[in-house]
């Protein structure tokens, strides 16, 4: 157990929650580990247990118990990654179609994170908790591309405050049925889990806010490429809005019956750049990576049917 005890110092008068304070304090606490602390009674407000709503005034110590992170049980495993960036503070790598981010049910072994505690022995952000150790954000099984990885817990709060913020630019590339007809578009359509399937996701009018911009890259007749710009990530959004609008992504076995004449398992998406700024040195980044071959090859057998 680690003990932190802060007296309150505002430089306005106008009083801030108690959940917001704390996480803004720079002791590598994201909001939502400290709502969870709060919640169980391990930050304290002069003695008392408070909501996280409760305002905080000058003078006021708060104390804070943290337990150290627990050592992971998953096993760092020899398998081959693409890294497109590295540092001594995050690293990004470009996930292969069907790799699964992190050991879940029925995935116990052969994730991103066993490949990753090999790669950096070990040394990763806690932040994530036991089973997500570095993991800052997700990409789904079948979706390949950018994905970055924490090293510390500090890189880890601040990347994660930029997708909060929306500050991380995300663009993938799509090929998807059908011959959209307009060059642009954006996709404003709340999005919800299930309430007949819970592994799948919904438009639902009591979802949380999604917003996916578009833009035809080519048209080839039966299928359009396109080009995605999310600005919020929520779980399989760009293949619930595409498939919401009558343009399911190829492959996509459960959005859209997988049905396609590339016999391809497995939506063709690809996370293709990356842009943010560097949560320690403050570089803008920049990165990108190629598509898979073969989404490639399926391209290229498409250009025959090219429309302009």
């Amino acid at each position: 157990m680690e003990e932190k005890i802060i007296k309150v110092e505002l430089n306005s008068n106008e009083n801030q929650r108690l959940d917001t304070y704390v996480a803004s304090l720079g002791i590598a606490l994201s909001r939502s580990i400290v709502q969870k602390l709060i919640k169980d009674g391990k930050i304290t407000v002069n003695g008392q247990i408070q909501k996280e709503s409760y305002k905080v005034k000058e003078n006021d110590e708060i104390k804070i118990i943290v337990e150290k992170p627990k050592e992971t049980n998953i096993k760092a495993e020899e398998i081959p990654l693409d890294i497109v960036y590295e540092d001594d503070y995050i690293v990004v790598v470009n996930k292969q179609k069907g790799m699964v981010v992190h050991p879940g049910n029925g995935n116990p072994n052969g994730t991103l994170v066993n490949a990753i505690l090999n790669h950096c022995k070990g040394k990763l952000s806690g932040i994530g908790g036991e089973i997500r150790p570095g993991i800052v954000h997700r990409i789904d099984k079948d979706t390949s591309g950018l994905i970055i990885v924490a090293k510390c817990d500090e890189a880890h709060i601040k990347l994660s405050n930029q997708i909060k913020n929306h500050e991380i630019t995300k663009i993938y590339t799509a090929l998807v049925r059908g011959n959209l007809i307009e060059d642009n578009a954006t996709i404003d359509m709340p999005i919800g889990r299930s309430k007949t399937d819970r592994k799948k996701m919904e438009v639902r009018k009591d979802g949380k806010n999604a917003i996916t911009h578009i833009s035809v890259i080519k048209r080839y007749g039966k299928y359009t490429l396109l080009k995605v710009k999310i600005d919020t990530g929520r779980t399989h959004q760009i293949r619930v809005h595409l498939a919401q609008i009558g343009y399911p992504i190829v492959g996509d076995e459960v959005y859209s019956n997988g049905k396609n004449e590339f016999n391809v398992t497995g939506q063709m998406l690809h996370s293709t750049v990356l842009e943010f700024v560097h949560p320690i040195t403050n570089k803008k980044m920049h990165l990108e990576a190629e598509l898979p071959k073969y989404f490639s090859d399926i391209l290229k057998e498409l250009e025959k049917t090219e429309v302009i």
